[in-house]
């Protein structure tokens, strides 16, 4: 395992706490958090933590706005919206990028990988702001039928700090363009660039005051507040399944809409017929993506026993090759986990749950001196043969996986399907039909054949089982925010 560091450009410089914008202002309030490189520890900036008063005045603002502005009428001005927040954030697309590698520590082509994502979901929904999804007919002679699409209200959003400008939009872009008004909380780890999304989207000319309230926070405080109040009618969380779940029981009394991405434990099945010199590249990056901390991240490896050692040998030494260094970097090839209290977690969980799996790639804390004080862990790799392993069964959220084999297609079937999460699935073979005959038996709600990680954004993606409820993108994450009423007239 090899690290890089090179000189980097000296961060932006902050004058002031990152602040939340709740009714078109910027508030302040009277706790100040720090935000920390993930790479050496080094504060950044620091921000606001935002108050129980302020979210509950940024859930007032919102659902006065609601009832009293044409916002949830007006189909031109929120699609005028979202496409100027997409201009804004297009021509920022390399601050914003260079400020996520500093933050969050990804590396640079993954912060404009993020980037690249944004405008296009904002305009996709600037679109279906002003596609007519109501209908009508005569149904028989003097009664006529009217069903019309209404955005349900105010929409509390929670957006984790993983990918926090693309997650962030995933959401809120769908929200608005149904012509709810939301209240947005964001993570502090990455609360500076979360400000300065911000930022970007309140200079947007024609977005009204009070429809879009964002707050950082690095507690639960505001977030329980959006989970509980009966002024949100609908709540979309991305996040872990334990939090999902406990998000459901708080929210029951409610009766609100909620739409959550949760866990997962995507399989990476490689057939004998593969083409391993797409494969393994691709496997490896499910790895090393963002550190291992994306929901998709392909921490299950499973294949064919008569390639398996060629795949195990390749892994390895392509692991084994993988460049540390900061995000922000030239020639870092992955960057730090958010924090060192998730490195940290890391290493207890694998301790705790290694048991007698074959330690194929050791991973862990690089040795490199360079990297000591950040939130540095190498890529690791465990050979398991019970699919109840606490590797398999338990997201890790790092850069970590496992390596299984299986004989037929029914048991990578079987063993891909074994655990409680069904968020996304990989299959590599060279028979069409086979991938497809994959794609039915496979209990997940997106299967890619040949690829991995691909999100349109005009195609629904969501969990099946503990991977969560609703889906994102797509018409149905419209939906998501919308009642239907009908109307029926008597002539």
């Amino acid at each position: 395992m090899t690290s890089h560091v090179t000189e980097r450009v000296p961060p932006r410089e902050t004058t002031a706490p990152a602040r939340h914008y709740i009714g078109g202002e910027w508030v302040t309030s009277s706790t100040t958090g720090v935000s920390y490189s993930p790479a050496d520890g080094e504060p950044l900036g620091t921000y606001y933590e935002v108050d129980e008063t302020q979210v509950r005045d940024a859930i007032r603002v919102a659902k006065e706005t609601f009832a009293d502005h044409e916002w949830r009428t007006n189909r031109q001005l929120r699609a005028r919206v979202l496409n100027e927040m997409a201009d804004r954030i297009e021509a920022a697309s390399d601050e914003l990028a260079l400020m996520l590698a500093r933050e969050n520590g990804k590396i640079l082509p993954e912060a404009h990988f993020e980037l690249s994502l944004t405008p296009s979901k904002l305009r996709y929904y600037a679109a279906q702001a002003l596609t007519s999804s109501g209908r009508g007919d005569r149904v028989r002679p003097g009664v006529y039928s009217t069903l019309l699409t209404e955005p349900v209200g105010v929409a509390g959003v929670i957006v984790p700090w993983n990918s926090p400008v693309v997650l962030a939009v995933r959401s809120f872009a769908p929200a608005l363009a149904a012509g709810c008004t939301v209240v947005m909380k964001m993570a502090a780890q990455t609360a500076l660039v979360n400000t300065r999304l911000t930022e970007l989207l309140a200079e947007c000319p024609s977005l009204p005051p009070g429809v879009l309230n964002v707050f950082n926070e690095s507690g639960s405080v505001g977030a329980k507040l959006l989970v509980s109040s009966s002024d949100v009618a609908a709540l979309s969380y991305t996040g872990s399944t334990a939090v999902g779940r406990q998000i459901m029981a708080d929210a029951g009394a409610t009766l609100k809409r909620l739409s959550l991405e949760l866990g997962g434990k995507t399989p990476m099945i490689v057939f004998d017929d593969a083409d391993l010199d797409a494969a393994v590249p691709t496997l490896v990056a499910g790895i090393t993506t963002f550190s291992g901390q994306f929901c998709m991240t392909g921490s299950r490896i499973l294949v064919q026993e008569s390639v398996a050692d060629e795949v195990k040998a390749r892994l390895v030494e392509a692991l084994n090759r993988v460049r540390l260094g900061p995000g922000d970097a030239e020639g870092s090839q992955m960057g730090p986990l958010i924090d060192l209290a998730s490195r940290d977690r890391l290493e207890r969980l694998i301790e705790d749950s290694r048991g007698d799996a074959e330690v194929i790639v050791a991973g862990g804390r690089p040795d490199d001196p360079s990297l000591a004080r950040g939130a540095f862990y190498r890529p690791a790799l465990y050979g398991v043969s019970d699919t109840g392993s606490p590797l398999v069964q338990k997201e890790l959220f790092g850069p970590v996986a496992t390596f299984e084999t299986f004989g037929t297609e029914e048991e990578a079937v079987a063993k891909a399907n074994a655990t409680e999460y069904g968020l996304a699935a990989s299959v590599w073979t060279a028979d069409g039909a086979r991938g497809l005959r994959m794609a039915d038996a496979l209990d997940a709600g997106t299967v890619w054949t040949n690829g991995w990680a691909v999100v349109l954004d005009q195609f629904e993606e969501g969990g099946y089982k503990q991977s969560g409820l609703g889906r994102l993108n797509g018409y149905r994450a419209l939906e998501e925010f919308q009642e239907y009423k009908h109307i029926v007239q008597l002539v």
